[in-house]
């Protein structure tokens, strides 16, 4: 009979423990968590210390700039993976090169090369002009003396090559026009000055030089050499750049279609031979070009054809 108090007390005690902890409210209790949570909350936090989030650990995390004072949070695995995860990297313009136009045809002029229906034509042509072929230095002073040849017009765009004799630095005096315009239109362009190598000769020199020289001109026949009467000249192709050679085979060209020149481009002897007819006259007016710089007629061997040559 003594132990039923006893029972009434302790059953009155567990029915009152409820209500006790309704009343006291204790610090909310921390959940228990596995250790590599804890060091993967710590490494997602500074950013990956070393090796990977699961074995990092942090012995004070304060002493780490990355880490701040503020409240621990609870965070779920998703929010963990998110923030471990490194950020897009942002999207860069792309640079293309802008393609290229296609240049422009521009005529070319070929060599001007010479053949036997041009050599006999020249000769043909001087004979019908009335031309004579001079037979020696004493008919060459003759000549000299009653300006049927006339020095050649050597100056700042037109010198001669000092090989060549005194006597022999003459032609007839349409060749020395037509010398001059040449000269002169090539300076305004290329601000240098062109050589001629060879002008009158005499058939005594002529035949002379066939001993020396296999590809000379005949002294005499249908394809004597046009240097006898005069009427023509060797112009030096040998220091021209590319630009000014085909700058002379543009400004060549024109004259030999109109009947006024014809052209022999010689290669052996790097020059171009010119015989110059009585009824040469320039295409167009003489007149003065503008001061250009070099450099900006020399970007190719085209441009000065594209651009014009008188």
């Amino acid at each position: 009979m003594r132990s039923r108090p006893s029972l009434l007390v302790a059953a009155s005690f567990t029915l009152a423990l409820p209500v006790l902890a309704s009343t006291v409210s204790p610090a909310a209790p921390v959940p228990r968590r596995h250790h590599a949570s804890v060091r993967a909350e710590a490494a997602s936090t500074c950013g990956r210390i070393a090796g990977h989030a699961s074995h990092t650990v942090l012995a004070n995390p304060a002493s780490v700039s990355c880490h701040t004072p503020a409240a621990p949070a609870t965070r779920t695995s998703a929010a963990l993976a998110t923030a471990a995860r490194p950020a897009p990297l942002a999207p860069q313009p792309v640079h293309t090169r802008a393609a290229i136009a296609p240049v422009a045809r521009i005529r070319f002029v070929p060599p001007l090369r010479g053949s036997l229906e041009s050599l006999t034509r020249q000769n043909q042509r001087d004979d019908a002009e009335g031309l004579v072929r001079i037979e020696d230095d004493a008919q060459l002073d003759q000549l000299e003396a009653s300006r049927d040849i006339v020095p050649l017009p050597a100056g700042y765009s037109l010198r001669v090559n000092p090989d060549l004799p005194a006597n022999r630095r003459y032609c007839r005096p349409w060749a020395a026009r037509f010398l001059a315009d040449l000269a002169r239109s090539h300076y305004a362009r290329f601000h240098r000055a062109l050589q001629v190598n060879s002008a009158v000769r005499t058939v005594e020199f002529q035949r002379s030089l066939i001993s020396v020289n296999g590809n000379a001109a005949p002294a005499d026949g249908d394809v004597a050499s046009p240097h006898l009467t005069g009427a023509a000249v060797d112009i030096g192709k040998k220091g021209l750049s590319l630009s000014e050679i085909s700058w002379m085979r543009a400004w060549l060209l024109p004259l030999q279609t109109a009947g006024k020149i014809d052209v022999e481009e010689e290669f052996y002897q790097s020059c171009f031979h010119v015989t110059v007819y009585r009824s040469y006259t320039p295409l167009t007016p003489a007149r003065p070009a503008p001061p250009r710089m070099i450099a900006h007629h020399r970007r190719s061997t085209t441009t000065l054809l594209a651009a014009g040559v008188h």
